[in-house]
């Protein structure tokens, strides 16, 4: 499956990702049922995010075309959302050691096992760009277009069955935004809290070691984190993010302030 992924990354190269994105700049009808339901829901957690950032303003008639179903005036071109959108998503599934995942958190090599570290990092993403408005929000739909259009696409390389296929991207959908809603709560709230959720989610409740959620739910924080330093203005214009390692010496030094160090007088 790890081989399989590589020889996926190289064969979509620069060609497939040229044509992926000017597929995203028509914008088509949602095929199928299992993407009719993805959209749907999507545009609900749009409108009512759990992580809700300051409200942009916006004009009366913005408003009324966005309800209407139309997307109003964002900070930038469609276009350059758009790509930004794929790159970022590329860096997900890039930029990641999945055999690091598997192998340190005892995790079968499967597509399934790599869906879910990609949704992991796709979450963190979108948790990010909500904090930019109405354009990151926007951004978001097409990082979640980017993601299904590449689980099919791995699929199909695999020779999977086209019934089984459908039905796979079915639970796949259902699971993603019962885990986007468990991850938000889960960052919102204590280390417990959000350990559960990885549980739930990433190990499929099956993980007998809590070091390894000790892991995961360091390596979530300090990830998180780490997106927040970056520009807004980056993101949303390049899609460019970085990781940091999943293993690291001192790794919670980003996560707790260094304690004050006083001199004699105690100043």
């Amino acid at each position: 499956m790890a081989a399989l992924g590589r020889a996926l990354s190289c064969q979509t190269g620069v060609t497939q990702w040229i044509a992926a994105c000017s597929g995203l700049l028509r914008i088509t009808s949602v095929q199928g049922q299992c993407r009719r339901m993805l959209y749907s829901i999507f545009q609900h957690l749009s409108s009512k995010d759990s992580l809700q950032p300051s409200e942009e303003k916006v004009g009366t008639f913005t408003r009324i075309i966005e309800a209407m179903g139309f997307t109003g005036p964002l900070k930038y071109s469609r276009w350059k959302i758009k790509v930004a959108a794929l790159r970022m998503y590329t860096c997900c599934v890039e930029k990641t050691d999945y055999e690091e995942f598997f192998n340190r958190c005892k995790m079968p090599d499967t597509l399934n096992s790599w869906f879910l570290v990609a949704q992991l990092h796709v979450w963190m993403c979108l948790v990010r760009l909500k904090q930019e408005g109405r354009t990151g929000k926007y951004m978001c739909r097409y990082i979640v277009h980017c993601m299904w259009e590449d689980v099919e696409q791995r699929g199909k390389v695999m020779g999977v069955n086209s019934v089984v296929l459908k039905e796979d991207l079915r639970s796949m959908v259902e699971n993603f935004y019962a885990a986007l809603f468990g991850y938000d709560e889960g960052i919102l709230s204590d280390d417990r809290v959000l350990a559960a959720a990885l549980w739930r989610n990433l190990f499929n409740r099956n993980c007998e070691d809590p070091r390894h959620l000790e892991l995961l739910v360091e390596y979530v924080r300090k990830q998180v984190q780490h997106l927040d330093a970056l520009s807004g203005e980056d993101l949303l214009l390049t899609g460019e993010v970085s990781w940091r390692p999943l293993m690291e010496s001192n790794a919670r030094s980003i996560l707790k302030p260094l304690s004050p160090v006083y001199n004699d007088e105690g100043l």
